[in-house]
């Protein structure tokens, strides 16, 4: 959990007094004092509103942890972007551009760029401000394949629980349905995927992807599962503007969670869980076009 100790310094020689700090701070840390803001609150979420909002950049931090994002690969413009400047059509064209990628090139992604990816994901929010995620990276095309193998592992031990049709029964009778659920559901497209790695080299789980991305969480945060969700996002379409293709491998989070020993094995610690796994690579597939998606109809509350 990130600390909630005072993290931010002001310059009275810069502050004017204008309390626009006050007004976006969420833990009333500051107030204004002989026309100057000052310190008065005992904790911050170091969320940085007083920072960006402050016109005479009076405010900073002094928390050498928390520093502005830089990346290797490209230069970005530090400065806001207003509500209501950005391109919403664009916006919403990288959304619908970016598509699961199951044809990879045989071509490995710089270590600059899976980092890049990584700060991208951090720009997400967190639950106040924890930002307690935590990234994993599978570097080459080379220990995917490995780790895919560990994966396909674990698979091959379920298929054979599965067909154990006395142990399935006997789960189910006593309210453990979910053996049941994946003989019906996955068994045998689970084999299939098996026998077409083992037998052709066929790789239907992690697609030949060039690296991995696993992102996780601390078991303690305020809600872990939506902050690591939120960064996947962000770094799904990353990679979509970087040049990169992109498919998220829930059997490969399930694997994780349910195998202990794998877990260890892969240096996760006990607190952690993992709630993303993203192959990504160069893709080897090109779209002409945006698809469709599922007609929503929403709810709405009334009082």
């Amino acid at each position: 959990m990130l600390e909630r100790k005072i993290n931010i310094q002001i310059d009275p020689e810069l502050c004017d007094g204008c309390g626009l700090c006050i007004t976006v701070c969420p833990s009333e840390t500051i107030s204004i004092n002989n026309k100057i803001a000052q310190i008065i609150g005992e904790e911050s979420l170091t969320c940085g509103h007083c920072i960006a909002i402050c016109p005479k950049d009076a405010i900073s931090l002094k928390n050498p942890e928390f520093e502005k994002i830089g990346f290797a690969t490209f230069t970005y413009e530090n400065k806001w972007i207003k509500h209501g400047k950005f391109e919403t059509s664009e916006l919403v064209r990288l959304m619908l551009s970016r598509r699961s990628c199951r044809n990879f090139k045989d071509k490995n992604v710089d270590k600059d760029i899976l980092e890049d990816l990584i700060k991208i994901g951090t720009t997400a929010p967190s639950g106040s401000n924890c930002q307690d995620w935590t990234f994993t990276v599978i570097p080459t095309k080379k220990d995917v394949a490995i780790f895919g193998k560990k994966i396909g592992e674990f698979f091959k031990k379920l298929n054979t629980m599965s067909k154990n049709i006395i142990l399935r029964k006997g789960m189910t009778l006593f309210g453990n349905k979910k053996l049941e659920f994946y003989w019906e559901n996955y068994y045998e497209s689970v084999k299939e995927t098996i026998e077409l790695y083992e037998n052709k080299g066929i790789d239907k789980l992690l697609h030949g992807a060039s690296a991995v991305i696993m992102v996780g969480g601390l078991k303690e945060s305020s809600c872990p599962s939506e902050d690591a969700l939120l960064a996947t996002q962000n770094i799904l379409l990353g990679a979509h503007s970087i040049g990169l293709g992109t498919c998220l491998i829930g059997f490969a989070v399930n694997a994780i969670a349910n195998d202990s020993k794998l877990k260890k094995s892969l240096g996760f610690h006990k607190n952690e869980a993992i709630y993303s796994i993203i192959a990504l690579g160069y893709p080897d597939e090109k779209y002409r076009r945006l698809t469709v998606r599922k007609k929503i109809i929403p709810r709405y509350i009334t009082f």
